[in-house]
């Protein structure tokens, strides 16, 4: 019997789509067609063909904005102004993928430094790295497609690309508007499938890249079940700390921390969530913070005033609910929120001190709830920040310069941001986690590099 998937509404469970799975035995194909596409270099995309069909499917998602924004809204659960945010940098991703095209160049490696080495010259190229696996996360489901197919096709990389299973038809969409934009048949294939059928495909030796968004749990497993010389990058989720200082500014600082901590509910791998903030500003603090947030509107996505949507399904809202609940029963003070609103949304939830044994405090919340605690002294609040296995972005919030680049320094993050919010992103900067949340560096620009690999060519002759 054929197995399927539904696709529903996060919000109000409505069913959107029933889907085919592929199977193992509808794998194979897949994988051979891939991989004879790669093998035979006559098949290889010439860099101006990547650019024409790249430059194409930019135009036809903007001529398609309300339908491909709507079509996010009704899987994903996130609110409108927000999905038609996520569209447009999405169309602005695709354009980045093709203009770096152009940037995808080797260098001269200097020869007769020695006897031996005289009479040669010397140039690096770069190639694509083969066929490309890419297994995605719900949370921005046409985004995160565009970071990993787009980039794939830039460097001119067949990609088979896996969506979460509650989010498939943003990419589907991508994946029809590629095909009409010109790419050729092969060079992407959407797979639907079950994870066991994932596993088989990511640790095939006939993958040369695989690039994973999603859970560190599946991320590091699949890594130690790769194929030999297959590369990988791998990009997990924080537990997104922030120091601020006595001196912070409230005015630009309420606005954009209430931003970096209930957008999208939380559902962010760099979502606010752990801010330390200084004893002689806690109270005020708190209240600005508390105040900002009672402000949000939860509910509908499709209301273009909603601020805050539902989690991706009911289980997560059951979660969220739990850990709260934990929290309070383990000292932490209540602020705002804490309760489910329905089956798919929960309160926007200001948490003050809990235990740091406690989940909201040791794992990634991915939801929206964010935990105050308050320090004396500045040096004791970093060590805090960096003392989970989770190392993502970061932020510091003061007026002094020395303040905020000793911070910088110390704070263990792969990026840190200075009064503003840890989760801004701009797609060609960039983005990756560190130690548990990560391997590899993302980032439009350098995903592309990452999926291309060097060649080494040296010419002897007497002449040179």
């Amino acid at each position: 019997m054929e197995k399927s998937i539904k696709v529903v509404s996060p919000y109000d469970l409505k069913e959107i789509k029933e889907l085919p799975l592929i199977s193992s035995e509808d794998l194979e194909p897949i994988l051979k067609t891939a991989h004879e596409l790669f093998s035979d270099r006559s098949n290889w995309l010439p860099p101006y063909r990547r650019i024409e069909v790249l430059e194409k499917a930019a135009l036809l998602m903007s001529e398609r904005l309300e339908m491909i924004t709507q079509l996010t809204i009704s899987e994903g659960g996130k609110p409108y102004k927000d999905c038609k945010a996520e569209v447009l940098r999405a169309i602005k991703g695709v354009k980045l993928a093709a203009a770096h095209i152009s940037q995808l160049k080797g260098e001269q490696v200097p020869m007769a430094l020695t006897q031996a080495t005289r009479n040669r010259l010397s140039f690096t190229t770069k190639e694509p790295i083969g066929v490309v696996a890419a297994v995605s996360a719900f949370n921005h489901p046409l985004n995160l497609a565009i970071h990993q197919i787009a980039t794939a096709v830039a460097a001119g990389c067949p990609v088979i690309f896996k969506p979460a299973m509650t989010t498939p038809l943003s990419s589907l969409a991508f994946a029809e508007i590629l095909k009409e934009a010109g790419l050729p048949e092969g060079w992407l294939q959407v797979v639907l499938c079950d994870r066991e059928v994932a596993e088989q495909m990511v640790t095939d030796a006939r993958i040369n890249f695989f690039t994973f968004i999603g859970s560190a749990n599946v991320g590091w497993y699949l890594k130690s079940k790769l194929s030999p010389g297959t590369r990988c990058a791998l990009e997990h989720g924080g537990a997104a700390p922030v120091i601020v200082e006595s001196d912070a500014d409230f005015e630009e600082m309420i606005p954009d921390l209430v931003k970096g901590s209930f957008y999208h509910a939380g559902q962010v791998c760099v979502s606010v969530q752990r801010i330390y903030v200084h004893e002689g500003i806690l109270e005020s603090f708190v209240e600005a913070f508390a105040a900002a947030t009672a402000q949000l509107k939860v509910g509908n996505p499709l209301e273009h005033t909603t601020d805050v949507g539902p989690l991706i399904t009911p289980k997560e809202v059951d979660r969220i609910e739990t850990w709260v609940n934990e929290a309070l029963s383990e000292g932490a003070e209540l602020i705002l929120g804490g309760e489910r609103i329905s089956q798919t949304l929960f309160q926007p939830t200001i948490l003050l001190n809990p235990s740091e044994r406690s989940k909201v405090s040791q794992q990634e919340i991915f939801g929206p709830v964010v935990c105050i605690y308050t320090y004396k002294n500045r040096d004791e609040a970093i060590q805090r920040a960096n003392a989970l296995e989770v190392h993502f972005q970061a932020a510091v919030f003061t007026k002094n310069v020395d303040v905020a680049l000793d911070t910088v320094k110390k704070l263990n993050a792969t990026a840190v941001m200075v009064n503003d919010h840890t989760a801004f992103r701009a797609d060609w900067m960039p983005f990756g986690g560190r130690d548990a949340s990560g391997i590899g560096m993302g980032g439009i620009s350098h995903t592309i590099e990452e999926m291309t690999r060097t060649k080494l060519t040296v010419f002897k002759s007497k002449y040179i």
